[in-house]
């Protein structure tokens, strides 16, 4: 008598899976957590690969294994905790652990007065953190009889623009 196919095996890793498995259901909340149905990833090691090797497409945000894994992104994927201003830059900290210059040009004002700049080199779109906003509005001029607000480095203004 043989054992069923269970799938892919160390003596078979091409074998296909089993007919019960189905893609992971991966989301990102609001707040940049990650998610396995309902189950909080909190895994160190797991969350790096996961932000690592997420992409984006006309599609959406997905994975790329061995097959395309979605991934629901409530927002955006990542969340500014902390922004500085350093000597000509725009410095942030990531929810990811990460840091790295923000083009200040990238700011725009989403819905609710929610700031957003881009992260990781122009490729996402980054949430900043209620603190982060504040450090934010600590380094902006604001023009009362306009209404608007203004980023000045390096000799340059960004008009901190309400978008959509």
């Amino acid at each position: 008598m043989t054992a069923p196919d269970d799938g892919p095996s160390v003596e078979n890793p091409d074998a296909p899976p089993p007919a019960e498995w189905r893609l992971p259901r991966l989301r990102v909340d609001i707040d940049g957590d990650w998610f396995d149905d309902d189950v909080a990833i909190t895994h160190a090691g797991i969350l790096a690969n996961l932000r690592s090797m997420l992409r984006r497409d006309a599609q959406g945000y997905f994975i790329q294994t061995r097959v395309r894994i979605p991934v629901e992104v409530e927002d955006v994927p990542f969340v500014v905790t902390r922004i500085e201003h350093r000597g000509e830059a725009l410095h942030a900290f990531l929810s990811d652990g990460t840091e790295a210059d923000v083009d200040p040009a990238t700011l725009r004002t989403g819905p609710d007065d929610v700031p957003y700049c881009a992260v990781k080199e122009g490729a996402f779109e980054a949430r900043l953190s209620r603190a982060a906003a504040f450090q934010l509005l600590g380094l902006a001029d604001y023009d009362e009889s306009t209404g608007r607000g203004a980023l000045r480095l390096g000799g340059r203004e960004y008009p901190l623009r309400r978008s959509a």
